[in-house]
């Protein structure tokens, strides 16, 4: 049995779940959910759970570049320190608990990297790059109080002892510098940069490096160990609870270490300067400065993203954090003892809510955020880079915050129906809004914000009809500084039906037949989850289409196939008619049809010219009422089963040969191949006289040389192109 294969790709086809009168859902439960909106004064937790932001309120403007610092004395005072390239240089600010802010000091430097204040509220600045530590008095007078002849200071801590520590690069090395200002090499880390540093209850230093990434605990004695060796290389914040719990920030590609592990340092005194500093009014920065390294600079690293490193008291590390792509700068911890981790360059600002969840607390409008400081009341205080400002982080939380959800596009016009959310008030309120529209950016030709009324944790929209759709969350804080929580949004819609498409209809070649199909409508009993933590799909998708269709060969059948599609995903049903070329009437060929193919015996019709008509209706997915349909008329196509007829066949001999001659003509069709045989030999292709096989009428002549003597029998066999056959006999002698 012959077969033929089609290659013409066919859309639509036969789905085996009804879609249409389903409500479908548009939900949204995640943080990459909720982060593509727009977020004001809200926080949002690693889980999708939406609250309050903490109020963040900025304090303090200046023509800084960058603040690198913050400290507080008893008294309330705050003081900040930044600089960097374009700016006025080393700048040490000051702003008073009465809120007034005035520049304290400008040092000899390009900027101020640490500032800290001692037990009797005296102040110490150090400048990078050509580090030195400088004692700021109560009226801005600076003097010079210890030169470590190193390039950077990045960092100072006091002990127990008023005794200073002082992180330095490019040589790595700790400096202790008692109260009279006499300073030793205290610890040497064997990396480049001693790049962060704190102090716990104990007076151990936690010190991180660059580039290896290490984490060191130098004990009072100077004997150092490694906590962790982190796998990023630059350990740019150390911070330690009230429990000894060191957290570590990390960024940049770790490098390999080639020199010794760390070890105490010998003595080396370096005996206290005596040399004073000019106040803010009389100095400018040198002009001779070098170029801030990119760490300090803020430039970008090649290697992105950041992690955050938790070690507990016995030693044991965790990774409790980590981004992509954010950059932590900074480390601090809120009044209820969580860390927070400042970020560039989307000026982000987490809360570390556990080992498993993180909360984005608020976003800086500066780039990075540098600093941070836990103040005497339980307020926050923030340090900015690009540009240098200063916010004031909680304690307590915004009044009034909302999310502008991102626009959903629903595809088609839609019905909007309930809107849901799973949450609590906790106190306080929460409201939504929603608005639609036929453009995909809400602009002026959107619908207004119309409430949604809830009656518990539901409420009927009031949006019209469109295809695009978006909602908008308005929380209010409790009267005891309490924050609503809403952790999913559902949205019910629905699509308006449209009526199915086909987009072409094709005759199949005459003689063959579509194989039986057995599929069915019946539902299916089983469902594909999507993965772990994926996105539940509203509905399920439809199957793709065939790419091909085989035919089988059936003398006197004939087919047409067609592609159709349904934008609501509807399962279709197609009516087959057909009508002759002369004929007024639609006939009937076939109803219900439920595959996208069609064979008949076309022996049962008269020869001649006929259209079929193919009618598509999504019916099986909607109630009556909403049902429609479309329709398509093919191209005419012909109906042959009238063999060719042979005319004039005739043998005649002349000179040792045999020609034999005859004619073939179709009513319909074009000859479209002649054979013959001789005494029921094999068949053998003859052409015609005009050598091409392009007419219903053709002649044809064949001459063969008589070598064997007696009677010949030969057979002409004629087909036309729908492999109708006529057959005739000579006889030759």
């Amino acid at each position: 049995m012959r077969t033929i294969c089609a290659f013409l790709a066919l859309a639509g086809g036969l789905f085996v779940t009804s879609y249409a009168v389903e409500t479908a859902a548009w939900q949204q439960n995640q943080y990459g959910d909720f982060e593509k909106g727009t977020l004001h004064n809200v926080s949002l937790r690693s889980d999708g759970r939406l609250s309050l932001a903490p109020l963040f309120t900025e304090i303090m403007d200046s023509s800084s570049a960058y603040f690198w610092t913050l400290t507080q004395d008893s008294k309330g005072n705050l003081y900040v320190g930044g600089g960097g390239p374009g700016g006025p240089g080393a700048r040490i600010y000051m702003r008073s608990a009465e809120g007034k802010t005035k520049v304290l000091a400008q040092l000899e430097a390009l900027e101020v990297h640490a500032l800290i204040v001692n037990a009797r509220d005296v102040l110490f600045a150090a400048t990078s790059p050509d580090g030195k530590v400088y004692r700021i008095s109560a009226n801005g007078k600076a003097e010079l109080f210890f030169d470590p002849h190193a390039k950077y200071i990045w960092a100072m801590a006091f002990n127990s002892k008023d005794d200073l520590f002082v992180a330095t690069g490019d040589e790595g090395l700790i400096y202790r510098i008692s109260p009279d200002g006499k300073g030793a090499v205290f610890f040497r880390t064997q990396e480049r940069h001693a790049r962060s540093l704190a102090i716990d209850s104990q007076d151990n230093l936690i010190v991180g490096t660059e580039p290896g990434g290490l984490i060191i605990k130098v004990k009072p004695s100077g004997e150092g160990f490694v906590l962790y060796q982190a796998p990023k290389g630059e350990i740019t914040a150390i911070a330690v609870d009230g429990r000894g719990t060191v957290y570590a920030a990390g960024v940049g590609s770790r490098k390999s270490i080639a020199t010794p592990p760390p070890s105490p340092a010998p003595p080396h005194v370096i005996p206290a300067p005596t040399t004073s500093v000019p106040t803010a009014q009389s100095v400018q920065p040198s002009a001779a400065l070098q170029p801030i390294p990119p760490s300090i600079s803020m430039a970008v690293p090649t290697v992105a993203g950041s992690e955050v490193y938790r070690i507990d008291p016995d030693g044991f590390p965790h990774k409790v954090w980590s981004h992509p792509i954010d950059l932590a700068y900074a480390i601090g911890f809120d009044s209820a003892g969580c860390p927070l981790v400042g970020t560039g360059n989307k000026g982000m600002i987490y809360r570390l809510d556990s080992d498993h969840l993180y909360t984005a607390l608020v976003t800086a409008a500066p780039t990075q955020v540098t600093a941070l400081y836990t103040g005497r009341q339980g307020e926050v205080y923030v340090a900015t880079g690009n540009i240098g400002k200063v916010y004031r982080l909680g304690p307590e939380l915004e009044k009034e915050g909302s999310v502008e959800s991102e626009v959903f596009d629903a595809s088609l016009y839609s019905l909007w129906g309930r809107l849901s959310f799973r949450g609590a008030s906790n106190g306080g309120t929460i409201r939504f809004e929603t608005r639609s529209g036929n453009l995909d950016q809400p602009r002026k030709h959107w619908s207004g914000w119309a409430p949604v009324i809830l009656n518990g944790n539901s409420g009927q929209t009031r949006s019209p009809n469109a295809r695009f759709f978006q909602w908008r969350l308005i929380l209010h804080r409790s009267m005891d500084n309490r924050s609503p929580e809403v952790s999913e949004v559902t949205v019910a819609y629905l699509e308006r039906n449209v009526p199915p498409v086909i987009e072409q209809i094709e005759i199949t070649p005459p003689n063959y037949r579509f194989p039986s199909q057995s599929l069915t409508l019946t539902p299916s009993d089983t469902i594909t989850l999507p993965p772990l933590g994926g996105k539940k799909a509203s509905k399920p998708p439809a199957p793709l289409p065939s790419t091909g269709v085989s035919m089988q060969y059936a003398k006197g059948e004939i087919g047409a196939r067609w592609a159709a599609s349904d934008e609501n995903g509807d399962v279709l049903i197609f009516k087959v008619e057909i009508r002759g070329k002369n004929e007024t009437t639609w006939k009937l060929l076939k109803d219900e049809v439920k595959e996208n193919h069609l064979s008949w015996d076309s022996t049962a019709f008269s020869d001649g010219e006929y259209q079929l008509r193919v009618t598509a209706s999504d019916s099986p997915s909607n109630p009556p009422s909403e049902a429609l349909s479309t329709q398509i008329i093919s191209e005419p196509f012909l109906i042959d089963n009238t063999p060719p007829v042979i005319s004039g066949l005739s043998a005649s001999q002349f000179g040792g040969k045999i020609t034999i001659r005859w004619s073939a003509e179709d009513a319909l069709s074009l000859i479209d191949r002649a054979e013959y045989s001789v005494n029921g030999g094999k068949w053998t292709c003859v052409m015609p006289v005009t050598k091409l096989s392009d007419s219903r009428k053709l002649d044809y002549a064949l001459t063969f040389n008589e070598n064997t003597v007696g009677e010949k029998t030969v057979t002409v066999r004629v087909s036309d192109q729908n492999d109708n056959q006529s057959v005739a006999t000579v006889v030759t002698h």
